[in-house]
């Protein structure tokens, strides 16, 4: 059964940095996609930031710089770093896997995922 748990959502102030944690069981990882999108009330779920089964990132444009995507020793465990947050990246957070997938290239935008977390809220504060 997958399983998909987020971690490390809080409420900080604008320009801080917070660092999202994913830990992914039951689910075959090989070849797979992993990706964080966010999603605010009244506003459709987004990827912001994709790592591919070589490694290699893609972020959306509202992240680009300052939000970085990587994985653990494992690629079980996926993380977010985000600095330099601002009021407009309060949304809740969630890991999603994306299998096959193997090498990506092109837009986040409209990317169907598999398997996907229950979130983490993040709030930044002016």
């Amino acid at each position: 059964q997958a399983r998909l748990v987020e971690s490390g959502g809080g409420s900080v102030r604008a320009g801080d940095s917070l660092r999202l944690s994913c830990i992914v069981s039951g689910v075959n990882l090989a070849h797979a996609c992993m990706a964080w999108r966010r999603q605010t009330q009244g506003q459709e779920r987004e990827a912001v930031a994709l790592i591919d089964a070589h490694g290699e990132t893609t972020y959306a444009d509202s992240v680009k710089g300052r939000f970085t995507i990587s994985q653990g020793d494992t690629s079980a465990t996926l993380y977010l770093q985000m600095d330099s947050l601002t009021p407009d990246d309060t949304a809740m957070y969630y890991c999603a896997v994306l299998r096959p997938c193997g090498g990506f290239t092109g837009s986040l935008v409209g990317v169907q995922f598999d398997y996907e977390g229950q979130g983490t809220q993040v709030t930044v504060s002016s």
